[in-house]
């Protein structure tokens, strides 16, 4: 009879939760208003949040504090990875470096969308090619690679290299709007596009949750349903169903994006292994556990855990024993992961990351979350209240820009929304931020700089802290009627400007030293070479994680 009871009693109470859970849901708590019901204004609410779904080819990095910078000795003097304490949010992160393959794929969708046949579009899918050229030596017979690295299917899942900081950035913007179209297609919201031959499959995450209409040549017949709501009228069959699909129905995935340099250093040391508790036992000086580059395991003891140069003409070891297995970028997932499950945080190659790169990071930097590069703005509104789309029609002219080296690149792609800086009404009696371009901010002003004393005229006609190249402009020859290149012809000092970016990580072609996840390089955003690729991360939503908090110790 007691067990009855308690049977019964576990039955009533996952009833009223339940229906608790449905109430919730379904009105407001504070109004009584019903949500999602066309009867009542059909205001949104999102359903339940039982948890974010990890990203294909990605894993989930636990937040939390850890020492950012360096923890040994800093043999080459450049202190610029002075120990700081810093704290992290949870996101999703590339358990590889996206290779040739998975960048292949979207230089091929590229060329499907804007054809470099069509005059407007030629430049824009040159853009987004890697610079194979990056592999040639003037003393070195390496155009083997120049001509197969990328395309070959015998390097289909090696790392994918000569790509600019600007074209990894591309690259995240555009398997944003992949993965989601092809989650709207597998949720039956969208119709399959590709199996339609008249129809350009270009599509914008923004631009769909702005103002869907304007998508697809404006061909809303290839929506097939939205987000139902209670009390609509049934529509014709064949017709659409329900009401457009919001960011507050979290149907969607977040975007997704370079990792900022503290989150790629966090999730590189991955401080999971050596914490007892809430304290770090001991230093990690690599992406692995422990001190050292080889493997002490029995079965591999001696076989190097990375793939970096281990000496003067040494990038894999001798002849019938290559202790690190390849001379160039080896394929992914060839070493054991760290311990948030992470391939090749240390070797193969360097990695892109977000910031903009600066000698120092002030001891005043934001402790939670650092980036340096912010840069605000706000869609562009026409005088009928509606977003402003760049002309994605095959005969409107597209923008172009010319970076230092000549490239020339889309200022965005056509059908995608324009962004404007932020203005002074914008950011009226704000205290936590004043202006739009923050990648300077405090930092090569007057207070930071030993003219201190100077007013701010003369400070002004000062040369520039950080002058790299500027953009060159195209003008065109008067005796050959043709389009050159004019560059900057400016004496530089520095290469550091407002467009050099940090990259993290040691690469095949590195010394031990730079293995560290500590260490940071940088280059201009617009340079590529034959040992820098890149990850993608996405940001976690809701808690920190779902996982019920257990004491991890270390082996003893």
């Amino acid at each position: 009879m007691r067990n009855i009871f308690k049977i019964s009693l576990v039955v009533l109470s996952i009833l009223a939760l339940a229906s608790c859970s449905k109430t919730t849901s379904g009105n407001s708590t504070l109004t009584g208003l019903p949500f999602n019901n066309s009867k009542f204004g059909n205001y949104i609410r999102g359903g339940s949040f039982a948890g974010q779904e990890v990203p294909l080819g990605m894993v989930a990095i636990e937040g939390g504090s850890f020492t950012m910078g360096q923890v040994q000795d800093d043999v080459m003097f450049d202190w610029n990875t002075t120990p700081k304490k810093m704290h992290i949010r949870s996101f999703f992160m590339d358990e590889t470096e996206v290779t040739n393959s998975e960048y292949f794929l979207y230089v091929q969708y590229i060329k499907d969308v804007f054809p470099p046949s069509e005059e407007n579009y030629k430049h824009i899918y040159n853009s987004v090619l890697p610079d194979t050229l990056v592999w040639r030596k003037s003393l070195g017979n390496t155009d083997i690679l120049s001509e197969n690295y990328l395309r070959h299917p015998a390097y289909a899942d090696y790392p994918v290299v000569g790509v600019s900081w600007l074209q990894a950035n591309q690259y995240c913007k555009w398997r944003t709007d992949a993965v989601n179209l092809k989650k709207l297609i597998d949720k039956g919201y969208i119709k399959n596009i590709f199996a339609n031959d008249t129809l350009r499959n270009f599509f914008d995450t923004e631009v769909f949750l702005a103002d869907s209409d304007r998508l697809f040549e404006g061909d809303t017949t290839v929506y097939k349903r939205g987000i139902r709501s209670r009390g609509s009228v049934k529509s014709q069959k064949g017709s659409f169903q329900g009401r457009k699909i919001t960011q507050a129905d979290g149907v969607l995935s977040q975007k997704f994006r370079l990792p900022t340099e503290a989150e790629w250093e966090f999730a590189a040391k991955a401080n999971i292994e050596n914490r007892e508790y809430n304290n770090i036992r001991g230093r990690k000086k690599y992406a692995w556990n422990g001190k050292y580059t080889r493997e002490k395991d029995k079965r591999f003891r001696g076989d190097q855990l990375g793939n970096f140069k281990q000496g003067k003409g040494e990038y894999s070891g001798l002849s019938g024993w290559s202790s690190d297995g390849s001379d160039i970028p080896i394929r992914v997932k060839s070493y054991p992961p760290n311990g948030f499950g992470l391939y090749d945080m240390s070797g193969n190659v360097s990695e892109w990351v977000a910031d903009v790169y600066r000698p120092i990071i002030d001891n005043e930097a934001n402790d939670f979350n650092y980036f340096r590069g912010n840069v605000f703005t706000r869609k562009m509104i026409d005088k009928d209240g509606k977003v402003v789309i760049a002309d994605g029609s095959a005969g409107a002219e597209v923008e172009y820009d010319t970076l230092p080296n000549g490239k020339i690149i889309p200022k965005q792609l056509p059908g995608s929304i324009k962004y404007i800086p932020i203005t002074k009404d914008d950011v009226t009696l704000r205290r936590n931020f004043t202006v739009s371009d923050n990648t300077d901010i405090g930092d090569g002003d007057l207070n930071s700089s030993r003219f201190y004393e100077d007013d701010k005229e003369e400070f002004g006609s000062r040369p520039s802290m950080y002058n790299s190249p500027r953009r060159p402009t195209r003008v065109i020859d008067p005796d050959t009627g043709r389009e050159v290149v004019e560059n900057d012809a400016k004496k530089r000092t520095t290469l550091i400007s407002n467009s050099t970016r940090v990259y993290k990580g040691g690469a095949w072609s590195d010394r031990e030293y730079w293995l560290d996840p500590a260490q940071r390089r940088y280059l201009p955003e617009y340079m590529a070479t034959n040992y820098i690729g890149f990850r993608c991360v996405t940001d976690k939503v809701g808690p920190m994680t779902y996982k019920k908090r257990t004491a991890r110790n270390p082996a003893r």
